[in-house]
C-alpha cells in the first residue's frame, strides 16, 4: 500500500477481505444505536452511562476494540440528547476545523437539493428529533436550528422562555439584538406561534465553544453571536487563564479581529472584560488577517490569543478563535482546554451579570508586530528570478494590505487586482459565499486574469489563512482551472522538502528528522514526497489545531486550503506565507521555462500521479449517517465497484498515535483509498478518494488515476445508498 503505513500493533481494527461476506441489498441488521459507541475527533470518549464493555469478536467481522487483558477498554458510547430547539434555517459552519462536536439521533426529512458543494450533489434538509419531540440542529460550533412548526407547548414553558429572554434583554449592551428580542418579545406576548419558535431557537440551547471557539449567526440570545455571549466568553477564558498562570504571573492575552460585522466591538469588549479580570490585554492595531494574530501570539510570548472571524462563512456570521502560547506555540486549543474554558464560561454565564462584569484599560499594539510579521513572511521566499504576471482577490476580506507589504519585502511585482473584491467589505456583495471553494466565487478572479493575460490567479479567503490558485487552461470554459487543495498542498510540499536540510536517505529516521505532515483526508502525495526526501510523514486528524502540533514540522497541509509553510514563526495555516511560497515557485519555474502545469507534470513523473475526488452527502438525519458507519463495519465490503478491497482500518479505538475517531480507511488492492467520515460541521457523510498511479508514460498515469477513481467514486455511492 502506497502513501500509508500499516499500524497492526496500534490497537485500530483492521478488516482483511478476504473470505469477506457481501452483505444484501436491503441492509442487513443494523444497531438502534443504544450502547454504541462515538467518539468527538479530539478523542474524547462520551459515555451514557450504561457501562457496556466491549465484546471480544472471533472469526467475524465486527469492529472491536484492542484485547488487552491488563488494561480493559471502556467503549465509547451514544451521547446525551441536546436540549430542543426549534428556529429558521441559518447559515452552516464551513470551516473545516470544527469537527469536534457531538451529533445526536434525528429522523427522516424530505430530499432537498444540497448547494453548498461545488459538486450540487441531490441531498436531504437535516433536522435533529429529540425524544420529546422537539427539533434542533446538529452543526457543530454554530448550533443554528432549523425551521420546524412550533408545537403546542405548555403556558408554563413559554412564560419560562419570556423570563429567560427578558432577563437576557436587560443585559445586552447591543442597540441592535435589543431591539430585535424586542419585537420577538413582543410578538410571542401577542400570541404569535413563529416568533414563539423563533425564540425558542434562540434560547433553548447556546452555542457550544469548541477546539475552533464559537462561531454563529449574529443575532440576539445565547444560540447566537452577540456581545452577550462574547462578554462571558472573555470573562470565562479569563478565569481559565489566571487559574492556570504559574504563581505570580500575570497572563496575558493578545486580540485581534478581521472586516465582519462586529469584529471590532467583539474585539474591544473582549479586551475591555479581560483587562478588568486581571489579564493583560492587548488589542492589534487595526483589523488584520488571522495569521497576523496568530503570528503575534508566539512574537509577543502571550499566554493565549483571540481572533475574532468567522472565516469564510457566509456575511451573517461571526466568531471567536482561540490560541494557546506557552506550551502550545501558539497554535489553536484542542481537549481538554477546550472543556475547561468551556465550564469557566458556563459559570459565567449562570452567575454574573454582564453590564456587571469589571472592565479595564487594555493596551493597542504598535505596528512593530505587523512588520515583524511582514519581514518573516517575505523571508520564506529569495529574490524573485522572474516577475509574474498574477492576479489577486481578497476575497472582500482583509488579506490585500497585510499581502500587498509582504510581496513589496520579498521584492515582487504587484499583482493585478480584482477590484471589485479586493477592500474589506462585511456585506460581500459580490459572491454568494465568501469561500474560493464554493461555485462562481472565483468568476471575477477569471474575468480579471482574462482581461491581462495572468499566467496565475492567487486568492485569499476573507481572513486571509486559506489561498486558491488557478492556473491557465484552454479546455476551461472560463480560461482558468482552480487546483484542488491536494493539487497545491503536493507541491508546496514537495518544494519544502527540497528546500529543508537533506537528511541521509540510508539512514533511519529519528525522533530529530524533519515532518511532513497532512490531516488523514488529505492526499497521500505528501507521503511519497517525504519517503522520496527521507523526511518523516505524520498523519492528523481533521484540522490545523492538529497539524500544527506535529513536532519537527517542516511543511503541513489540508486539502480544504490550508498550508502551513512556515512553522518557525506561525502554528496554523496561512494564507499569505503560502502565497509568497507558491509565486517563489511559479518565479524559479519562470526563470527556467516552465510553468505551474509543467511542474504538475513532473511531480506526477517523479512521485507518480495521484488523482482525488470527495462525495458528499447531506442527509435529513444524523442517525442515518451513523447507520450507515455502522453498516460498513458490520458488512465490510469486499471490492468497491470492481476494485478488490484489501483491508479497512477503523479509527473508532484510534489508529497509531491518533486518538479516536469516527472515521474508517479503506485500503484497496490497486494502491487507492478511500477514507469515510461524518462530517463536523454539517449534516453530510463525506468520502475522500485517493488514487495513484506510477506505471506508464504521463498520459497512461493520468487515465489510469482517473480511471480507478471514477471507479471507486460509482462503487462508494452505491455503497452508501
Amino acid at each position: 500500500m502506497t502513501g500509508t503505513d500499516r499500524h497492526d500493533e496500534s490497537g485500530a481494527d483492521h478488516h482483511h477481505a478476504s473470505g469477506s461476506e457481501h452483505h444484501d441489498e436491503t441492509g442487513s441488521e443494523v444497531h438502534d444505536g443504544i450502547g454504541s459507541e462515538h467518539h468527538d475527533e479530539t478523542g474524547s470518549e462520551v459515555h451514557d452511562g450504561t457501562g457496556e464493555q466491549p465484546v471480544e469478536r472471533t472469526g467475524g467481522r465486527h469492529s472491536g476494540p484492542p484485547v488487552d487483558a491488563a488494561a480493559p477498554v471502556t467503549p465509547p458510547v451514544t451521547p446525551p440528547v441536546t436540549p430542543p430547539v426549534t428556529s429558521p434555517v441559518t447559515s452552516p459552519v464551513t470551516d473545516t476545523d470544527l469537527t469536534d462536536e457531538i451529533q445526536t439521533p434525528t429522523q427522516a426529512l424530505p430530499v432537498v437539493q444540497d448547494t453548498d458543494d461545488a459538486a450540487s450533489e441531490p441531498t436531504v434538509a437535516i433536522q435533529t428529533i429529540t425524544p420529546d419531540g422537539a427539533v434542533i440542529d446538529d452543526d457543530d460550533l454554530a448550533t443554528a436550528p432549523v425551521a420546524q412548526e412550533t408545537p403546542n407547548v405548555p403556558t408554563d414553558r413559554t412564560a419560562a422562555l419570556l423570563q429567560a429572554a427578558r432577563a437576557w434583554l436587560n443585559q445586552d449592551p447591543d442597540p441592535e439584538t435589543q431591539a430585535q428580542l424586542r419585537v420577538l418579545i413582543n410578538a410571542v406576548d401577542d400570541g404569535d406561534t413563529a416568533a414563539l419558535s423563533n425564540l425558542h431557537s434562540r434560547f433553548d440551547t447556546r452555542l457550544a465553544f469548541g477546539t475552533a471557539g464559537l462561531r454563529g449567526e449574529i443575532a440576539a440570545g445565547p444560540n447566537r453571536m452577540n456581545r452577550v455571549l462574547v462578554s462571558q466568553a472573555a470573562a470565562g477564558l479569563a478565569t481559565y487563564l489566571r487559574r492556570h498562570a504559574a504563581p505570580g504571573v500575570t497572563p496575558s492575552v493578545v486580540i485581534g479581529y478581521d472586516g465582519r460585522k462586529n469584529s471590532h466591538v467583539f474585539a474591544t469588549d473582549t479586551a475591555a472584560i479581560m483587562a478588568g479580570a486581571g489579564v493583560r490585554a492587548i488589542l492589534l492595531p487595526r483589523l488584520l488577517p488571522t495569521p497576523v494574530l496568530a503570528f503575534a501570539v508566539r512574537h509577543l510570548d502571550a499566554s493565549c490569543g483571540v481572533m475574532v472571524t468567522a472565516s469564510h462563512n457566509p456575511p451573517n456570521d461571526n466568531g471567536y478563535k482561540v490560541y494557546l502560547g506557552g506550551a502550545n506555540n501558539g497554535a489553536q486549543i484542542v481537549s481538554p482546554d477546550d472543556k475547561n474554558i468551556s465550564d469557566e464560561i458556563l459559570r459565567v454565564a449562570a452567575d454574573e451579570h454582564v453590564p456587571h462584569l469589571p472592565r479595564g484599560s487594555y493596551e493597542t499594539a504598535d505596528e512593530d508586530v505587523v512588520h515583524a510579521y511582514i519581514k518573516a513572511t517575505a523571508g520564506i521566499a529569495h529574490t524573485p528570478r522572474a516577475q509574474v504576471n498574477a492576479v489577486y482577490t481578497a476575497m472582500h476580506g482583509v488579506g490585500w494590505d497585510t499581502t500587498r507589504r509582504v510581496l513589496e519585502k520579498a521584492g515582487f511585482d504587484l499583482p493585478t487586482l480584482v477590484d471589485a473584491q479586493i477592500a474589506p467589505d462585511a456585506a460581500f456583495p459580490t459572491v454568494a459565499f465568501p469561500n474560493p471553494e464554493e461555485p462562481g466565487a472565483m468568476d471575477l478572479a477569471y474575468e480579471t486574469a482574462r482581461e491581462v493575460s495572468a499566467e496565475l490567479i492567487i486568492a485569499n479567503d476573507p481572513d486571509a489563512d486559506r489561498l486558491a490558485v488557478a492556473i491557465p487552461d484552454l479546455s476551461s470554459a472560463s480560461g482558468y482551472r482552480r487546483l484542488s487543495g491536494n493539487e497545491v498542498g503536493a507541491i508546496l510540499g514537495w518544494r519544502a522538502a527540497a528546500l529543508a536540510p537533506s537528511p541521509d536517505l540510508d539512514a533511519p529516521l529519528t525522533d530529530s528528522t524533519g515532518t511532513l505532515a497532512c490531516s488523514i483526508v488529505s492526499s497521500p502525495a505528501l507521503h511519497a514526497v517525504a519517503d522520496a526526501y527521507g523526511l518523516r510523514f505524520t498523519e492528523t486528524l481533521t484540522g490545523f489545531k492538529w497539524v500544527s502540533r506535529v513536532p519537527n514540522l517542516v511543511y503541513g497541509f489540508e486539502e480544504a486550503l490550508g498550508y502551513l509553510v512556515n512553522p518557525g514563526t506561525v502554528r496554523d495555516k496561512d494564507g499569505i506565507s503560502a502565497a509568497v511560497a507558491l509565486l517563489s515557485l511559479v518565479s524559479d519555474l519562470k526563470s527556467e521555462g516552465t510553468t505551474l502545469a509543467g511542474y504538475l507534470d513532473l511531480f506526477s513523473e517523479k512521485f507518480g500521479h495521484f488523482a482525488s475526488g470527495q462525495i458528499s452527502v447531506r442527509v435529513s438525519e444524523l442517525s442515518t449517517i451513523a447507520l450507515v458507519m455502522t453498516r460498513l463495519r458490520e458488512s465490510p465490503p469486499t471490492h468497491v465497484g470492481r476494485i478488490r478491497v484489501d483491508e479497512i482500518d477503523d479509527f473508532r479505538w484510534g489508529l497509531g498515535e491518533l486518538p479516536p475517531s469516527d472515521v474508517l480507511r479503506i485500503r484497496l488492492t490497486d494502491g487507492s483509498r478511500v477514507m469515510v467520515r461524518p462530517s463536523g460541521t454539517e449534516p453530510k457523510l463525506k468520502v475522500y478518494i485517493d488514487t495513484r498511479s506510477t506505471v506508464g508514460t504521463l498520459v497512461e498515469r493520468r487515465a489510469a488515476a482517473q480511471a480507478a477513481l471514477d471507479e471507486l467514486d460509482r462503487g462508494m455511492r452505491a455503497l452508501i445508498a
